[in-house]
């Protein structure tokens, strides 16, 4: 990856920069053709829109948000929806990329998008929320349905807001109309096991890392970085099979037990005061000394660039499970590959949450659902037949499962390409 390490370190925390670099080196080592690459690099489509909404207090503000649609070659676009002031088009392109390559990976038949809106929800009320969530939807109407672009909650949003985008949709339509989101309540469609998905999906590639170490959960210590719903809910069923979680790390701070933290009551603490400070099962400690603290698996599940070449020198963990899309940049990956760190990337190790999104669409256009039970029996034969086809591609190619888990999805999207053509 010689690409890689000539970047600036701004050029190394932009992710579509990331996500290009990633692209071509497994690009370069399929041999794919210079048109075939192009076509599977650009975005099918960038939408822009602008929402002006009337706040609480009177005043009319105006919001951008964004829809990047990367692939529909194998089926309908499907991808989250962001609300963050720091959103940016080149993180929603990266993330829509991403997004591509990672319903690839687990084989499933859609393609890749994302979609923002530059806002603070920490800010907004509920009812301002609602209206920017409405009217976002609105503006996007005609690139949104269940056979064209199927959103999904991402980072501060959730089902309320699925729920809110579904009726717009619906009003629009004249008919309700379940599949054209997923990740809603239960009351309207949704699919049990999706809140526990990608957590749960971290937790079973984990499983299979340590099987290749010959370990079991039992001997391994597990630092998360995150503690919202990926974060947290791996920590919770983690700890459920066994998993030693020494350490959790959140935005203003962290909190370390060598014994291991009683995760449930780490949760009821977070859910009672707003923080995982001043746990009384815990002891407090820096946030980026305990990304360094000596463990079987890290598991990043917040955001971005968490691990970059400024830090990854210093990582002691013998597995990283990327929870979080993106955490590690380029330039990390070549740093923890001379540590022998092995990684379970991105692209597959949250992919649960696609894999059960996917089984709620499938559940809305039939009207039948399925029980909890083979609702996670399923995502786990996907999972664990996934990380096989990634670990096999890597030991067939002598590369590392990064490249492997793109040159996996690369081939899979090519080949749907070359069998459709190019319509003309």
């Amino acid at each position: 990856m010689a690409v890689a390490t000539e970047m600036s370190l701004e050029q190394e925390l932009n992710p579509w920069i990331a996500a290009e670099a990633r692209f071509d080196e497994a690009a370069g080592r399929l041999g794919l053709d210079n048109g075939l690459a192009k076509v599977l690099r650009t975005p099918s489509k960038e939408i822009t829109v602008y929402i002006p909404v009337q706040l609480d207090d009177g005043r009319l503000e105006v919001f951008t948000g964004y829809r990047v649609q990367h692939s529909i070659a194998r089926g309908p676009a499907k991808g989250g929806i962001r609300y963050a002031p720091d959103v940016t088009l080149d993180e929603i392109r990266a993330l829509a990329a991403w997004m591509t390559w990672k319903c690839a990976v687990v084989n499933i038949p859609f393609g890749g998008a994302k979609g923002g809106v530059v806002c603070d929800p920490a800010v907004l009320s509920e009812a301002e929320l609602e209206r920017i969530t409405r009217r976002y939807t609105a503006e996007l109407l005609p690139f949104l349905g269940p056979e064209i672009d199927v959103p999904a909650p991402d980072m501060n949003t959730n089902e309320q807001v699925m729920a809110w985008i579904m009726d717009t949709y619906s009003m629009h339509v004249r008919q309700t109309t379940t599949a054209v989101v997923t990740g809603k309540p239960l009351d309207l469609g949704g699919s049990r096991g999706r809140l526990e998905a990608t957590g749960r999906g971290c937790m079973i590639v984990c499983n299979e890392a340590l099987k290749r170490f010959g370990m079991e959960p039992s001997s391994a210590r597990v630092v998360i970085q995150g503690f919202g719903n990926v974060g947290g809910m791996a920590a919770k069923l983690m700890s459920q099979a066994g998993y030693k979680i020494i350490a959790v790390i959140e935005i203003d701070g962290a909190v370390y037990n060598e014994k291991g933290l009683d995760v449930p009551a780490l949760l009821r603490h977070r859910k009672q005061t707003g923080s995982i400070l001043d746990f009384p099962g815990g002891e407090a400690i820096d946030r980026d000394e305990a990304m360094y603290l000596e463990c079987e698996v890290l598991l990043p599940a917040a955001k971005e660039n968490v691990i970059t070449s400024q830090n990854a020198g210093r990582i002691r963990a013998r597995i990283i499970c990327e929870g979080a899309n993106g955490p590690t940049t380029p330039v990390a990956d070549r740093i923890l590959a001379d540590k022998g760190v092995f990684i379970i990337p991105d692209i597959l190790a949250n992919a649960g949450g696609v894999t059960v999104s996917y089984f709620e669409w499938v559940q809305d256009r039939q009207g039948y659902f399925w029980n909890e039970d083979l609702i996670n029996t399923r995502l786990e034969e996907i999972m664990v037949n996934s990380f096989r086809d990634v670990t096999t591609y890597a030991a067939r190619h002598d590369v590392n499962n990064r490249i492997a888990a793109y040159m996996l999805a690369l081939d899979r999207v090519a080949f749907a390409i070359k069998l459709r053509g190019i319509y003309a």
